[in-house]
């Protein structure tokens, strides 16, 4: 189940006592993921699948697996990408998943290279959009939807204090952003990796880091979740929530005073994958459930929730989505992100873990 996590940031303390305590963090947030049971018949075969997608998704793609595969019992356990993808490679010696569903793909390169996922082309992938493919063999994954880093701007706050809507990543650097911005942790966050890979691949290494300098001066907290920041927007808590488009969108028609804004420089984005753990006990079902990943009714579910999907034809942009995201979107190295994960993730830590907000 999705749970929002907010509070005061950390106070400010030495290297080592913030990568100690990012790790002990990272640590209880692992031991807070749950499994979530859907009620079903007896008789059917239960299937462990790990994801990172939210409740009402898991809702939705369970009725969905019902009606294309009724002898399916899936048993779900849920957590943020960053630590979900911890706890299957922790898991790696005793593995309990068989599918691994709505994880990143830059994730689910991770586990390729530890030698855990299964080779498998689903049925119907020659009919999906070319970038949602594992572009190298073994063939192991296939992507299901995308989504991209944008900013939740709260308008009436922004109005009130006269500042610019930043159109551009370095406009959040204005003086008038102090203090009033918030972004989630890469370390747990999807979203949070994203934009910080993003920026390094778009900028350059040097000068990425040079604005996410700057950029942490007028940083008031990392948020647990891709989802906070933008809650924290439309609540006034913050100006400025980096966040992800379709949280924006999905704000925005609730009613939230915030404008969502994908900056014209240019974002980074994920995309969402599934796959089989090559030691699934199921094989045989597993791969019906892949197969019906990549199928056309499938997508129609995942557009409920994002815009960018990988059938072509199925779409569903919501009214209140913004124009010209996915002209947006840089050019993404994955094989990139998976290489230098843990490099990108220890120097960010080392920069800004004084401001991480814990989860609870």
């Amino acid at each position: 189940m999705s749970v929002r996590i907010c509070g005061d940031a950390k106070p400010k303390t030495s290297r080592r006592l913030v990568g100690n305590v990012v790790s002990v963090l990272v640590l209880m947030h692992l031991l807070t993921i749950v499994p979530v049971r859907m009620a079903s018949a007896d008789g059917r075969t239960e299937i462990t699948i790990y994801t990172a997608i939210e409740s009402e998704q898991i809702a939705w793609i369970t009725e969905g697996l019902a009606k294309a595969l009724p002898e399916v019992k899936p048993v779900w356990v849920r957590g943020s990408t960053g630590a979900i993808t911890d706890r299957l490679l922790g898991e790696k010696e005793r593995p309990q998943a068989d599918v691994a569903l709505g994880i990143g793909a830059s994730s689910l390169m991770l586990l390729e290279q530890a030698g855990m996922l299964a080779e498998y082309k689903p049925a119907g992938a020659a009919e999906l959009r070319s970038f949602f493919l594992d572009p190298a063999p073994p063939y192991t994954w296939t992507g299901m939807d995308a989504y991209l880093g944008a900013v939740c701007f709260n308008t009436d706050l922004g109005r009130s204090l006269t500042l610019m809507r930043p159109v551009l990543w370095r406009e959040l650097l204005a003086p008038g952003f102090k203090g009033r911005i918030a972004m989630p942790n890469p370390r747990l966050s999807g979203t949070g990796f994203l934009l910080v890979a993003g920026w390094l691949q778009s900028m350059g290494e040097t000068a990425a880091w040079e604005f996410m300098d700057a950029l942490h001066a007028n940083v008031a907290a990392y948020l647990p979740t891709g989802s906070d920041p933008c809650y924290g927007a439309g609540n006034g808590t913050y100006v400025a929530g980096l966040s992800f488009d379709m949280r924006g969108a999905a704000e925005r028609a609730k009613g939230a005073p915030i404008e969502v804004i994908v900056p014209v420089d240019g974002v980074g984005w994920e995309q969402e994958a599934s796959a089989i753990l090559k030691t699934t006990r199921h094989p045989d079902l597993s791969r019906r459930i892949m197969d019906w990943t990549a199928s056309k009714e499938a997508n129609a579910i995942y557009a409920r929730s994002f815009a960018i999907v990988a059938h072509p034809g199925v779409a569903n942009a919501a009214p209140d989505y913004p124009a010209h995201a996915e002209a947006r979107m840089i050019k993404v190295d994955l094989q990139w992100k998976t290489r230098n994960r843990e490099r990108i993730l220890q120097e960010w830590t080392r920069r800004y873990g004084e401001k991480v907000q814990p989860p609870r």
